[in-house]
């Protein structure tokens, strides 16, 4: 596990990009794995910012959602479908076709997803990680060889997310379909991106804590390949 420890998000942005820049270079049929939230938000900017100036093309790239709700349309203001498509699939030339989000409240729709995550071979994952080390929405207590499947959001999860619902947990969809870890650890490369202090006890219990179900993201130490780029803030709870 490669760990970058940058001054702040915008730094830690650009970094990022830099490992996913390199990847697409390398292959411009590359198939990535994406996720939603803040933590990727500035590593999306940077995508559309190079699209736009040197004119990389994502025209033969495709990608693999980690997430959505359970429950939300896809034209919901809310929905990762609309987060993906406002903060990168409408800035750069990739084919809708090639764009893949799971969706569906049933485990055979999960099923279905994992399959057409098998067919293909996932060049580099993109994860953030949430306070209580949930990646994806994998809560504690998730096995490690989990597959796609549906997840009942915890109360801590719920909380962190009613930001986007006006603050109100009472909007917030009480269940997703979500990648399990083991469909994450089967890509090639994972990049995890992590900022602020409230997410340092969790990047702390990644890194240097057991890898135990308690802290999911503590998985990633199995995987052969593994680039960390953190905030300061983020990794304030390092001893090393």
């Amino acid at each position: 596990m490669r760990v970058i420890v940058c001054k702040d998000y915008n730094e830690m942005s650009e970094k990022a990009f830099e490992v996913m820049k390199d990847v697409i270079t390398k292959n411009p049929k590359a198939v990535l794995g994406l996720a939603t939230g803040s933590s990727p938000e500035g590593l999306y900017k940077c995508m559309v910012r190079d699209h736009e100036e040197n004119g990389t093309s994502y025209q033969d790239i495709t990608t693999y959602n980690l997430d959505e709700y359970v429950g939300l349309p896809k034209n919901h203001p809310e929905s990762y479908y609309t987060f993906m498509h406002k903060n990168l699939f409408d800035h750069i030339d990739i084919k809708e076709e090639n764009t893949h989000l799971p969706s569906g409240s049933t485990q055979e729709e999960a099923d279905t997803y994992e399959k057409q995550w098998d067919a293909v071979t996932c060049d580099l994952q993109l994860l953030g990680i949430g306070r209580n080390g949930h990646i994806g929405f994998n809560e504690p207590g998730t096995p490690f060889a989990q597959t796609t499947h549906i997840v009942d959001l915890t109360p801590s999860t719920i909380e962190a997310n009613s930001r986007f619902f006006d603050h109100d947990i009472n909007k917030v969809p009480k269940q997703a379909i979500s990648m399990g870890i083991g469909s994450i650890l089967k890509a090639k490369k994972i990049l995890l991106v992590a900022s602020g202090a409230e997410k340092a006890d969790a990047v702390k219990a990644m890194i240097e804590g057991p890898a135990t179900e308690s802290c999911p993201a503590s998985a990633l130490q199995k995987h052969d390949d593994v680039v960390v780029v953190l905030d300061q803030a983020a990794a304030a709870g390092l001893d090393r």
